[in-house]
């Protein structure tokens, strides 16, 4: 590969306001934090289109240069996609390493990723992205020069670079298509047993992992900060009703996501393309959440998971004056989104209530007489968790009202009064 300068800390960011494509430059902040950079200077500008030789003038470059000698920045990271050449001349004009949008968050992922299919994933998506990005950066190991003892492989190291590099990417392919497998058999799994799954989404730092945490008593880890978990985290919870769920913690999105990264992590954001309902995460509190609100539901498009039922979940009210948790309702009686902490867990009642509400049409409600022979058939019920009252009748047995779910009516298969 490519002999590039060596990566450091001390960044220089970059910012243009492009008529094309408006970048958020605070996001950019929080994810060189993110990615462990030290932002020592921000250099902002605005053209109506990107520069074809450096993306940013030959005015701005010398400015960029003064800024690296000044602040001893030994790296620059750019607030946009960069094309390879770009990135190249970049470097070669700028003598330190620089890193354009993508990389900036793949590199971020590298870092979270702790699962062997994350990290699978990870590698997958460095590599396509690195692939686009070969030079002629190997003067020692070019074709043969021809004469004795000059003769090479016959193939550029380059070309040497591009089928190493295919060759992995194969063989990560197959090892992801395994997990794939793997992954869709255990949705199969719970599909059979009528068990719904909902899917936590949201724009990163949203509190998905905070909610999750809070909603199944899992620990995993949650910071404030983008893209602080990657890996998928699947619990199982239990309602008011008692009706069960598997809650699915996903990775968060970020506006323009690599497509590098959307293509290899498909088979994990399966999980929320198959969900029975999406909870999406929303920070309340954020300036810009309207276009946070608008990123995700574009993530959702591209994964094919737009048509899947959604519930908006307005998190962070703790940071909001005179905000309390609170359900809208269209005029139907519709739920449309749910106000709530997930830190302070003030809210997170009106969520069970709701998400009962939702999967409510799962259970049957029967009142039913058992005979004093019949004990085997109530012990299961209270197993269940179904009865909702009971008396003893005249006939030694029990008068029973209960509340079941559809999957477990074979428990009562055996009784007249059930209506199968």
């Amino acid at each position: 590969m490519f002999e590039r300068p060596n990566a450091g800390e001390r960044a220089v960011l970059v910012h243009l306001t492009l008529h094309t494509s408006p970048e958020d430059l605070s996001e950019l902040k929080e994810l060189a934090k993110s990615a462990g950079a030290d932002p020592v200077y921000v250099l902002t500008g605005s053209r109506q289109s990107p520069d074809s030789k450096y993306f940013i003038g030959t005015g701005k470059l010398e400015e960029l240069k003064q800024a690296i000698s000044e602040y001893s920045a030994d790296i620059v990271l750019f607030n946009h996609p960069l094309s390879p050449s770009q990135e190249r001349n970049l470097e070669k004009a700028l003598e330190v390493r620089v890193v354009d949008r993508n990389g900036l968050i793949l590199d971020i992922f590298a870092q979270r990723a702790q699962t062997f299919e994350g990290k699978l994933q990870v590698e997958l998506a460095q590599l396509r992205h690195l692939s686009t990005r070969l030079i002629r950066g190997w003067t020692h190991l070019e074709r043969q020069k021809g004469g004795i003892g000059l003769r090479g492989p016959g193939e550029t190291q380059l070309e040497t670079d591009r089928r190493l590099l295919g060759v992995r990417i194969k063989q990560i392919q197959r090892r992801l298509n395994k997990v794939a497998k793997q992954r869709h058999q255990g949705r199969s799994k719970r599909k059979k047993a009528e068990v719904p799954s909902v899917s936590l989404v949201g724009y990163t730092n949203a509190g998905k992992s905070t909610l999750f945490n809070t909603m199944t008593g899992a620990e995993i880890y949650a910071a404030d900060q983008l893209f602080a978990t990657l890996d998928p985290t699947l619990r199982q919870c239990v309602l008011p009703n008692n009706a069960e769920i598997v809650l699915a913690d996903t990775v968060g999105f970020i506006r323009h996501l690599p497509h590098e990264l959307v293509a290899a992590f498909r088979s994990t954001l399966q999980e929320a393309s198959e969900a029975n309902l999406l909870l999406h995460v929303i920070d309340a509190n954020a300036e810009d959440r309207d276009e946070t609100i608008a990123q995700v539901n574009q993530v959702l498009e591209d994964i094919e998971a737009d048509e899947i039922r959604q519930l908006q979940i307005f998190n962070k009210i703790d940071l909001l004056p005179d905000i309390e948790p609170h359900i809208d309702r269209d005029d139907e009686g519709n739920v449309l989104r749910v106000w709530l902490s997930a830190e302070t867990g003030a809210g997170i009642d009106l969520l069970y209530q709701v998400l009962a509400e939702i999967f409510a049409s799962s259970k049957v409600r029967r009142q039913l007489s058992l005979l004093p022979t019949q004990g085997d058939v109530r012990a299961k019920l209270f197993r269940l968790g179904t009865v909702l009252e009971e008396e003893a009748s005249d006939t030694g047995g029990w008068d029973l009202l209960v509340e079941i779910d559809k999957k477990h009516l074979g428990v009562l298969k055996s009784l007249d009064k059930l209506e199968a």
